[in-house]
């Protein structure tokens, strides 16, 4: 069985955590889905990558998220989302990509 890349599965965090607040207007919610694929995601930055890749990986995504909202007031919401999200994912791809 192959696994969903930690890239994708941070990315999905962000955007989806992100859309599930917007569009339900419950904050929680979308917060619990941001929650779980970012602890997923490090669980495999574990896995693969070891501590050092885990705890360096993890900070960026929870930094992604806080940096999202001032970026989002310059640039607006979505495309604040998508770039911190790629950034993320390009980060756990190259911090991963030749060890799972």
């Amino acid at each position: 069985m192959s696994r969903i890349p930690s890239s994708a599965v941070a990315a999905a965090g962000l955007v989806g955590g992100y859309a599930v607040a917007r569009w339900t207007k419950k904050r929680p919610l979308g917060g619990v889905v941001l929650a779980v694929a970012g602890g997923v995601a490090a669980r495999e930055w574990q896995r693969v990558g070891g501590a050092k890749a885990s705890v360096g990986l993890t900070s960026a995504y929870v930094a992604a998220f806080a940096g999202s909202h001032p970026l989002a007031r310059k640039i607006g919401a979505w495309p604040a989302v998508f770039s911190v999200a790629g950034a993320v994912a390009a980060a756990s791809w190259a911090a991963t990509r030749d060890r799972g």
